[in-house]
């Protein structure tokens, strides 16, 4: 028998080994429309009038007026797949509610589960009555660990924007949910499976990891997405619409954490030698056919020339599985990041497809999309507006497959988003408020319409997400109001069934042992395709179809073979289930405050304090204001893990701060205490100060400026008398 070893070692639990379907092909009769699901009545939609950024409120809850653009549901990176589940987001409308909320759809039960998160729609620099439709709400879901992932896009704010410091701490959001969440059964996938902060609310003002408070400011236009191995990723941009950077950031599910972002361009690129003028990007960040890529438009900060936006198109690719080198233009000549220079990868110029040269008359905003085939053919859209002329063209700019240079079509439809399955492109879009779907082999222009409705409703505007062969297409219909329905349809591309003798066909995870000596790991098997398969794991056989969990598995290293059924060839896997191990780490106190380090156990790990549930985190560093006397517990995610626990005695340890000083030392006690006696001795042991002091929130200020230098002792007069060494310096 032929094998076919994959050796991988399951430290992250999950092995995805999805090539994006490099082996399938598409019949051109079969696109069907396979559902259509309402998800709400109530979807948020901006109704009213354009106005000014400082504008009062209209008064009329039924109108509800906007800053940039209408569409706020059905908007932005807000469809995602994980398994049988459709996930999407929105905002409950009308006006007055504005409430964040998730919808899970479930293909094969037909079920949706909801929930509504308590925080809303903040509108334009947080005035609420001024609709702004950057505010979407990107989804992600990690398949290494099931976590759900949810981003805010606050269109680049700051302590500082807006200038009234309303937002100071909420100028980031992102909330995201304990491990597993995104596969709980429908009554289980509720609001306390996402994880609080330390106030007791689920809005994060950073995404829990090594980078710094300060790479979250100033960020935009939040998306997701995942390489071949199953790693979830996200990028935003930093800073203006003219000045701006693309960033991107990996997700560890080991941790629960995320790691430092990797900068492509730079922010101000005019401050580089030789760069004319800052530049901004609007475009995407994608991983396609085993490659991380990138596509925009760039807009200049240039304010004489034609374009009124953006101008240009721009591609590039890394050869690095991380995106953080080996990065070539479409020519494949490399450059380093971050990127100054965004004429290094230029691909064409829509503006040369008009015929205006007025200043500010080339319009190219919107209708930009791009994607790869197996093949390595290139494939981009864009469109390009003549203000002047009232032209309006929708591009199609391509490179086949060993062509050193772009093509160019004006005969083109455009759509919403672009799909390749193999050697062949898909284009999806709206016409006349109804779904088509073109498609074209790879490296042509050849598009044929291979599906679109003729009937039934009529829908505003949407967006596309598509997996495995089909379009899940998230749509606002064509309604009135400030909440309008919002449906989900699920387009079947009639793309072949994944070959199941490809490593592709296979997802495995295996889930650690819960509790020493407990020997109750897993591993569970998911097959794209359906067949008859046959595996060994410890000396029994399991026969399955598609989806098998075997359980009460030892920890170790398990390496198995899945057979097919009739086919002489096997996929083989090397797999580690992991040991559990007993919650340890420590809790000390600094000032009026308990930090916490675990070294060992299963996250989450919950907080609590008093008796009382503060929050949960999967971060192993952190810390919470404590008072004396205060009784802290963290327990793990498995109670046989144990806890641990300390009661908190800020007297065992009061310290001054600074110290040395010159003559100014501040004493930390306890909020509980209002007046406290003081004695303060020098080195001859003589007594220099003896005063009651009253306490303000929790400090002690002690005067020793007109004192000598040198060393002085402070008895602190308690229950049981406390000293303290201060030196003068």
């Amino acid at each position: 028998m032929k094998k076919n070893y994959l050796h991988t070692i399951f430290n992250t639990k999950l092995l995805q080994l999805y090539l994006l379907f490099l082996f399938v092909t598409v019949s051109h009769a079969q696109v069907v429309l396979e559902s259509e699901i309402k998800i709400t009545d109530l979807g948020l939609h901006f109704n009213g009038s354009k106005i000014g950024g400082s504008d009062p409120d209209n008064g009329n809850p039924e109108a509800y007026d906007f800053f940039f653009g209408r569409n706020i549901s059905a908007h932005g990176d807000a469809v995602k797949t994980y398994k049988e589940y459709v996930f999407m987001t929105w905002y409950r409308g009308g006006k007055l509610d504005r409430h964040m909320m998730l919808s899970r759809y479930n293909t094969i039960t037909g079920t949706l589960a909801t929930i509504e998160f308590p925080h809303r729609h903040t509108g334009f620099q947080n005035r609420w009555w001024i609709g702004e439709s950057h505010n979407t709400i990107a989804v992600g879901i990690s398949p290494l660990d099931g976590t759900i992932h949810l981003l805010y896009d606050m269109h680049a704010y700051s302590p500082t924007k807006p200038s009234d410091g309303s937002l100071a701490q909420d100028y980031f959001r992102y909330s995201y949910s304990i491990k597993d969440a995104a596969s709980l059964p429908d009554d289980e996938f509720t609001l306390d499976k996402f994880v609080k902060n330390s106030n007791g609310g689920y809005k994060h003002l950073r995404m829990p990891g090594v980078a710094p408070q300060s790479e979250f400011l100033a960020l935009t236009y939040p998306k997701f997405f995942q390489n071949d191995l199953g790693d979830l990723l996200m990028f935003m941009r930093e800073g203006g619409n003219n000045n701006g950077m693309y960033k991107f950031i990996k997700y560890d599910a080991n941790t629960g954490t995320w790691g430092n972002f990797i900068d492509f361009n730079s922010l101000n690129a005019r401050r580089q030698p030789g760069i004319e003028h800052n530049w901004g990007l609007y475009g995407d960040i994608k991983y396609v056919n085993g490659k991380i890529r990138i596509g925009f438009q760039r807009r200049l900060a240039d304010n004489n020339d034609k374009y009124m936006y953006q101008n240009g198109v721009y591609y590039a690719y890394s050869d690095d599985q991380t995106g953080a080198t080996e990065w070539k233009n479409h020519r494949g000549e490399p450059f380093s990041l971050p990127l100054f220079d965004a004429d290094k990868i230029k691909v064409m110029e829509p503006g040369d497809y008009v015929e205006t040269t007025g200043k500010d008359r080339v319009r190219i905003v919107g209708g930009f999309d791009w994607t790869v085939t197996a093949n390595g053919d290139v494939h981009i859209k864009s469109q390009v507006r003549d203000l002047d002329n009232n032209v309006t063209k929708d591009l199609h700019t391509y490179k086949p497959a060993g062509a050193t240079e772009f093509i160019t079509s004006e005969d083109f439809s455009g759509g919403a988003a672009f799909y390749t399955s193999g050697a062949s492109v898909f284009l999806i879009g709206l016409n006349n408020g109804r779904v088509y779907v073109e498609k074209a082999d790879g490296g042509t222009n050849n598009f044929e319409r291979v599906y679109e409705a003729t009937g039934g409703r009529r829908y505003d505007h949407g967006v596309v997400h598509i997996e495995n062969g089909k379009a899940y297409y998230y749509l606002m219909e064509d309604s009135s109001g400030s909440a309008q329905p919002l449906y989900l349809q699920i387009i079947d591309l009639d793309v072949d069934p994944v070959d199941p003798t490809l490593p592709n066909n296979f997802t495995i995870q295996s889930v650690g042992e819960t509790c020493v000596d407990k020997n109750n790991g897993k591993l569970i098997i998911n097959a794209a395709a359906a067949f008859n398969y046959t595996t060994t794991i410890n000396g029994e056989t399991y026969n399955f179809i598609k989806d098998i969990t075997i359980e009460d598995l030892p920890p170790g290293t398990y390496n198995f073979c899945i057979d097919m059924d009739g086919i002489n060839r096997s996929n083989c896997y090397e797999v580690t289930i992991e040991a559990a191990q007993d919650l340890t780490g420590k809790i000390e106190v600094s000032k009026q405050s308990a930090n916490v380090s675990v070294q060992t156990g299963k996250g989450p790990y919950t907080v609590i304090k008093n008796g009382k549930q503060l929050f949960e985190t999967y971060q192993s560093n952190f810390s919470l204001d404590v008072n004396h006397g205060d009784k802290i517990q963290i327990k793990s995610k498995e109670a046989c893990q144990g806890e641990m626990e300390k009661t908190i005695n800020l007297l065992q340890d009061l310290k001054a701060y600074p110290n040395p000083s010159t003559g100014l030392f501040e004493m930390y006690i306890p909020n509980s205490i209002d007046t406290i006696d003081l004695e303060v001795y020098n080195i001859q042991s003589q007594l220099v100060v003896s005063k009651t002091f009253t306490a303000s929130a929790g400090k002690v200020q002690l005067n020793l400026e007109n004192k000598p230098k040198g060393i002085y002792f402070v008895k602190v007069n308690l229950e049981k008398p406390v000293f303290i060494k201060l030196i003068k310096k």
